[in-house]
């Protein structure tokens, strides 16, 4: 196992990319640590370069600026088997001529491990994934699923990789079926220690599995965080609407001299107390709809539709152009058409050309 450090990492498939031309890069100055034995999540829409850093880290490709370093040890331009990594991809890689056994066993007999250790390791890992009773069973008879398992117990069987990588391994799955291999991820983790990066575009995934989830665009890390730190305090208002259900609401706003924000004419109390830094630039307010609520005064609103969830309802609440998003727990009062909401001071952030101003 290693810690993982990405110094200034930038990447391009051209063969001559120009350093201000920005769209020549598909990675754009990642700077990274991550602890030995983390569960890390790379998080961002298609085309964001989570991918391709992930097959950096591995070896697949070698960045063209910057370095990767696992532990003290510079691996920026070893081959993949010389980082001592295993990866499990988007589709599962298995041997279907094999039995269940031999598909687990096939790293460690590879590497000329002693027949009963290869036994005992494969008993072990199969006995978590829960793949005891095909073991002796052909793997081209098994479900997507349970194919993905071995998959999952194949970057598993070996104990002295660096690291675990993950590349958006749950995207074939049934959705009935993906939280089943999600909660045993975690459980995985939690058993064996390893370091483990995991790829997807998917919120959920990423928060349940990540001690710290890395949000990504356009090639560039715009917050890496816990999942309670991006909810609360998203750094960048992307990181506002790709995180949560439904996402942050982002207004305009009017920030005067003396630091006071105003939505629509009407004063909005914000989190930060340096709100004057954001003159001369694009302005907006970020609030989450569970901190929006109804009140006797405030931002007046027209109520346009209610959408019940369970123990929640979504309401949308139309205040001039915008829609404001709320989020209203069982119980509470809705107005039929006219009302006013009011935001959590604390809760409500001021951002600065899309990112927060503190």
């Amino acid at each position: 196992m290693a810690a993982i450090h990405l110094e200034q990492l930038r990447h391009s498939y051209r063969a001559a990319p120009r350093d201000a031309v920005d769209a020549d890069w598909a990675l754009r100055g990642i700077d990274l640590k991550w602890r030995d034995g983390g569960a890390y999540a790379l998080l961002g829409p298609s085309g964001c370069g989570k991918t391709t850093l992930l097959n950096l880290i591995s070896g697949l490709l070698t960045p063209t600026r910057g370095r990767i370093l696992f532990g003290e040890r510079d691996v920026s331009r070893l081959e993949p088997g010389e980082r001592n990594i295993a990866q499990v991809f988007q589709f599962p890689v298995v041997y279907d001529t094999m039995t269940v056994f031999d598909n687990l066993a096939f790293p460690l007999r590879n590497r000329g491990v002693p027949a009963a250790d290869v036994e005992r390791r494969v008993r072990e890992i199969a006995a978590m994934l829960d793949l005891e009773p095909t073991l002796m069973h052909r793997a081209s008879g098994l479900t997507a699923d349970g194919k993905q398992k071995i998959s999952l117990g194949r970057g598993l069987v070996r104990s002295d990789v660096a690291a675990i990588l993950f590349d958006e391994p749950l995207t074939v799955i049934d959705p009935h079926l993906k939280w089943r291999l999600r909660s045993k991820l975690k459980e995985l983790h939690q058993r064996v220690g390893l370091t483990m990066i995991y790829v997807t575009h998917d919120q959920t995934e990423a928060l349940t599995f990540a001690d710290q989830v890395v949000v990504m665009i356009d090639g560039q890390v715009v917050q890496a965080g816990t999942p309670v730190e991006l909810f609360e305090r998203p750094r960048h208002t992307f990181v506002g609407h790709f995180i949560g259900s439904p996402g942050m609401n982002v207004l305009p706003c009017e920030v005067d001299a003396a630091g006071v924000a105003r939505y629509d004419g009407h004063t909005v109390p914000v989190a930060c107390s340096g709100a004057a830094g954001a003159l001369g630039k694009k302005t907006e307010i970020g609030v989450r709809p569970e901190f929006v609520r109804f009140a006797d005064s405030g931002l007046p609103v027209q109520v346009e539709r209610v959408s019940d969830i369970g123990r929640f309802r979504i309401v949308d609440a139309r205040s001039g152009e915008h829609i404001i998003k709320a989020l209203i727990a069982e119980g509470q009062t809705v107005p039929l058409e006219r009302g006013h909401v009011s935001f959590e001071p604390a809760r409500t952030q001021l951002y600065a050309d899309g990112w927060i101003v503190d």
